[in-house]
């Protein structure tokens, strides 16, 4: 029986964890909670991921070692090299694959079409150049590496932009304020298809020693909204975009706000991924969008909570 390590207790964590205990393989979920999925081969352990000594014992006889994990969004630049760190020398004690999933802030501004995980690493803000370093030093050190990279989240489960700004607000019929162009195409990262992605390129040779897309569906947040508003029967969104003076405003109240600036796309620039290797090479495509949003739906009437803003993600 093949036995891995995920760091995290997030959907993305979570979704991975039952993805692989479903095939019959034992699973260590580790995050400072002991939170996860209840399932006879998921083990649930409280630790701290930067105790690299503690993780290379969890780690130990380990197939695979999984992080979906991140420090709270406005201390990336001083927390993630310490948790990679930790990371990957737990990795290089033990053997282990190590599997990274990402996401796309360390490409920075791109022109020129669809993004491909080949692109070059070009981000110069803080939060994309602690991404790109967390990559290039696990590259670096020869071990057996690979990473996942998805857009931004959407889902039963997701935290991100749209299901913080978004989802609730428009199933209950309210304004809308959202720090991005409403009708400019943007491609968003179901969490089943990045965990089903991770689990892939775990068990793929010709995955390693590089980066994969989670695949992607491309729309803009208007359409979204709408496609969201459509399947509950919510009345059609009321939808409008929050300016750079409005998140320095809001900033003063909550740092996560400040840190926005830093991920906005140009006016008037598409945000489009090219996921087309994750589908040839690890047979993973994108689950269609209302099938998706289907699944919010189905949660918000099991009553099952929803996420509320804040600086830290539920996978830490």
């Amino acid at each position: 029986m093949k036995t891995h390590v995920i760091v995290g207790r997030g959907a993305a964590a979570s979704k991975t964890a039952l993805l692989l205990a479903e095939d019959g393989e034992r699973v260590r979920m580790v995050s400072r909670t002991g939170g996860g999925p209840d399932h006879p081969l998921v083990d649930k352990v409280a630790a701290d991921a930067t105790d690299t000594d503690r993780l290379t014992e969890l780690t130990e006889g380990a197939d695979t070692l999984f992080t979906t994990a991140a420090p709270p969004y406005h201390l990336w630049p001083e927390q993630f090299p310490v948790l990679s760190a930790s990371l990957l020398g737990a990795a290089k004690r033990t053997g282990a694959a190590y599997v990274m999933l990402g996401n796309l802030y360390a490409y920075g501004p791109v022109s020129g079409g669809p993004i491909r995980p080949d692109f070059p690493l070009a981000a110069t803000g803080p939060k994309g150049r602690a991404r790109a370093r967390v990559w290039e030093e696990a590259v670096a050190s020869g071990v057996k590496v690979t990473e996942v990279r998805a857009a931004q989240f959407y889902g039963a489960g997701a935290f991100s932009v749209f299901s913080l700004m978004v989802q609730r607000q428009v199933l209950e019929g309210r304004l809308v304020l959202v720090p991005q162009e409403l009708d400019v195409p943007h491609s968003y990262s179901a969490i089943g298809d990045t965990a089903r992605t991770l689990v892939a390129a775990s068990r793929t040779e010709q995955a390693y020693g590089r980066a994969w897309h989670a695949p992607t569906s491309t729309l803009s947040v208007r359409e979204l909204a709408g496609r969201l508003a459509g399947l509950a029967g919510a009345p059609e969104p009321r939808m409008e975009e929050l300016t750079e003076r409005d998140l320095t405003l809001l900033a003063f109240t909550e740092p996560f706000w400040a840190e926005m600036h830093e991920v906005l796309t140009e006016p008037g620039r598409p945000f489009v991924i090219d996921y087309a290797e994750t589908e040839r090479i690890l047979g993973v495509s994108a689950t269609p969008v209302d099938d998706v949003l289907g699944q919010v739906i189905g949660r918000r009437q099991e009553g099952q909570p929803v996420p509320v803003p804040g600086v830290t993600r539920p996978d830490s």
